[in-house]
């Protein structure tokens, strides 16, 4: 067979390199694609939004919200309250505690809308007007009850919560009734401590 014969008419052509043949290939499909008209997945309606009307640290406020989020989020992305952590996102760490009519619960496990004409008190709200501090707070500075911090603010409002509840008898009650809230840095003799102080003082 001559050269002429095996070039099979590509004399004088450009010949494509490597780049291009890549971009050729991925581009095809797309073509192709729009070219017969296959329909491409239409992007999600936002669900309609509902109002909001609750009380958080004794300040009324009246919120349009997706039904999705999250007490959490509401609390930090709505109103810049960012006192409560966004840790696991799990219930599981509790860094993101806060109470709802004096219970504690895990605020990124409750939908917004569940506050609905609640009392809502975070991290921002326990101290008293008086600009003093809370005696939780206190008796986790007293006690180096933290390192790194991130996971205070969840710890302090289970701390509180457990007083209230009766569970600061013993220490190793204190354990039980705080072991939904973790402490990476290890600082929990420090906290057990805290709570013991705190919690004549709270009347517990």
């Amino acid at each position: 067979m001559s050269d002429a014969e095996g070039d099979c008419g590509t004399q004088g052509l450009p010949h494509p390199n490597r780049r291009e043949v890549i971009a050729a290939g991925i581009s095809l499909p797309v073509v192709a694609g729009v070219a017969s008209g296959i329909a491409q997945p239409a992007s999600t309606p936002a669900p309609e939004r509902i109002p909001l009307r609750v009380t958080i640290n004794d300040a009324p406020y009246e919120l349009s919200l997706d039904p999705r989020t999250s007490a959490l989020d509401m609390l930090r992305e709505q109103l810049s309250l960012t006192g409560a952590k966004k840790g696991c996102d799990h219930g599981q760490c509790g860094a993101c505690t806060i109470h709802v009519d004096g219970r504690r619960v895990v605020s990124c496990l409750t939908p917004a809308l569940q506050l609905e004409g609640r009392q809502v008190v975070t991290i921002e709200g326990l101290a008293p007007s008086s600009g003093e501090l809370h005696p939780m707070q206190q008796a986790f500075i007293d006690h180096d009850g933290l390192q790194c911090g991130y996971c205070t603010p969840g710890q302090i409002m289970s701390a509180v919560a457990c007083v209230r509840e009766g569970h600061a008898g013993s220490a190793d009650q204190i354990r039980e009734y705080m072991s939904g809230n973790l402490c990476r840095c290890g600082a929990y003799a420090g906290i057990v401590a805290a709570i013991q102080q705190a919690a004549p003082r709270m009347g517990g």
